[in-house]
C-alpha cells in the first residue's frame, strides 16, 4: 500500500476486535512514530502505550465515556513537556505517522481529544511537569466506517492571499 492509499483508507475506528497486537507489529508502529520529524529534531515527546485491560477500562470515564477506549488493543497517550513550544505539534505528527502505518498493517485508530488531562495523568503516572496533549486508540477494526464527505479544495485553500480561493484565476 502506498502513502496515498493509506491516507484515503484511514478512518476513525470506534469498534475493535478483542485482539492483541503482536509485539513485532507494535514495534513497527512505534518505529515510524520515532522517525517522525520534530522541531530541531529534539523528539521531546513520549507515548504511553496502555494495553492492560483493567487500566484501559479505567480510562473510559476519563475519556468522555467513550466505550471503545476500553475495547481497543492499545490506548496511546501523547505526552510532552509542559508549556513547550512545538511539542504538541511534534507528538501529533508522530501519531499521524503511526496511524497511517497502522492502516497499512490492517489496524485502525481513532484520535481522542475528549479526555480529562489531570485524571488521565494520575491514572497513567505521568509526572507533574509533563502534559498529555492528545490520545489515540489502536486495534484491529471490527467495523470500518464509510468515508465521510470532505469540503472542496476551494473551501479550504487560498492561492497567494486570503480570499483568493483555490482554483480561482
Amino acid at each position: 500500500m502506498d502513502v496515498k492509499a493509506a491516507i484515503l483508507a484511514r478512518r476513525s475506528v470506534r469498534k475493535y476486535e478483542k485482539r492483541e497486537i503482536p509485539a513485532e507489529v507494535l514495534e513497527q508502529l512505534l518505529e515510524v512514530a520515532r522517525r517522525a520529524p520534530s522541531s530541531s529534531n529534539k523528539q521531546k515527546f513520549h507515548i504511553v502505550v496502555v494495553m492492560d485491560e483493567e487500566l484501559k477500562s479505567r480510562l473510559v470515564p476519563v475519556c468522555g465515556d467513550q466505550k471503545f477506549v476500553g475495547d481497543c488493543s492499545a490506548f496511546l497517550a501523547g505526552v510532552t513537556d509542559a508549556g513547550a513550544d512545538y511539542h504538541a505539534i511534534d507528538i501529533t505528527i508522530a501519531l499521524d505517522h503511526l496511524s497511517l502505518r497502522a492502516v497499512e498493517l490492517g489496524l485502525g485508530t481513532c484520535w481522542i481529544g475528549d479526555f480529562e488531562p489531570q485524571r488521565l495523568k494520575e491514572i497513567l503516572g505521568v509526572p507533574v511537569d509533563k502534559e498529555i496533549q492528545i490520545c489515540m486508540t489502536l486495534g484491529y477494526p471490527k467495523a470500518v466506517p464509510e468515508a465521510r464527505t470532505r469540503k472542496k479544495l476551494a473551501d479550504l485553500f487560498h492561492r497567494d492571499r486570503w480570499g483568493v480561493h483555490w482554483g480561482a484565476k
